[in-house]
């Protein structure tokens, strides 16, 4: 994987590419959101500060975390 900075990749993604789930409809903004116009990567930041640093993850990290979520991994 590339090296990215959290506090500057937010600036090399395309802005119109935020995306939030549906499921987070009214619930004031309390979501994350994706972000995946770059190819290599997936980006994610908290939906309340735009501008905040973005966790970025390759593909392959990011199939393991999505794959930990549907399986219940951190359901509490």
């Amino acid at each position: 994987m590339q090296s990215y900075n959290p506090d500057t990749v937010s600036s090399s993604l395309d802005d119109a590419a935020w995306q939030r789930p549906e499921a987070c409809g009214g619930n004031g903004g309390d979501c994350v959101e994706v972000n995946l116009s770059d190819p290599d990567v997936v980006a994610v930041r908290d939906s309340k500060i735009t501008r905040s640093p973005a966790l970025v993850f390759d593909n392959r990290e990011w199939a393991a975390f999505a794959g930990a979520l549907r399986e219940g991994q951190f359901d509490r």
